[in-house]
């Protein structure tokens, strides 16, 4: 069998977020996100948080992986960094458990902020127990293998649904979704984030008040 040398499609430096702008992006609701981006950057609804209270914020590491193989995340996760993502395409083969209690545990040991996956994991319920964020398509309990032979690629543009997430792009996750913004908007599109977000608590204290959406709105 011939072995493909992984460090030739391995990209090991990306350009990261700063940990201030993560943490104001934490605060933010991923529709927030995605409002205040031009409607931009929604992955497919399908992709949730196997826990309830998951949520998470971070720069993206990329994984393209062959489909019914989880070797390439194994490998991302040897070389990710404290606060990274993991965003894998799993070459559209949904039917398999990529992931589940082993990776979870390091990833939660080695600092990671959360696993986004075009596909299924399996152990939800240790997921869950373990507390390290994980959003996927499902559960599904079908195995995965190990080919040595198979071309992957980490910290190289990945498309999810009608998304490209490249290496370093904001990537944040909560119960609604998950939303991802390139890099270089990202500053812009949090400040604009959190300006929607304190027009929207005065809306709200209007309606509270008894007004309605039609007048607030300016719709009559």
């Amino acid at each position: 069998m011939t072995r493909h040398d992984p460090v030739l499609t391995t990209r090991l430096e990306i350009q990261r977020l700063s940990p201030e702008l993560v943490a104001s992006a934490a605060r933010l609701p991923t529709a927030t996100l995605h409002e205040a981006a031009g409607k931009v950057g929604a992955l497919p609804s399908a992709i949730k948080p196997m826990a309830p209270g998951f949520r998470f914020a971070g720069s993206a590491l990329t994984v393209h992986s062959p489909g019914g193989d989880n070797l390439w995340l194994h490998r991302a996760l040897d070389v990710a960094r404290p606060g990274d993502v993991l965003v894998v395409f799993a070459s559209g083969a949904h039917e398999h458990g990529y992931w589940g209690e082993i990776m979870t545990t390091m990833a939660k040991v080695r600092g990671l902020a959360g696993l986004v996956i075009d596909g299924c994991v399996r152990d939800g319920v240790l997921l869950g127990e373990i507390g390290f964020p994980v959003f996927a398509r499902g559960l599904c309990i079908q195995g995965t293998g190990k080919d040595f032979g198979a071309i992957g690629w980490i910290n190289h543009p990945v498309i999810i649904g009608n998304v490209v997430v490249n290496a370093g792009d904001l990537v944040v996750g909560d119960f609604d979704g998950v939303v991802a913004i390139p890099q270089a908007r990202a500053a812009e599109v949090i400040a604009a984030g959190e300006k929607r977000e304190a027009e929207e608590a005065a809306i709200l204290r209007l309606l509270e008040a008894g007004e309605s959406t039609m007048a607030v709105y300016g719709w009559n």
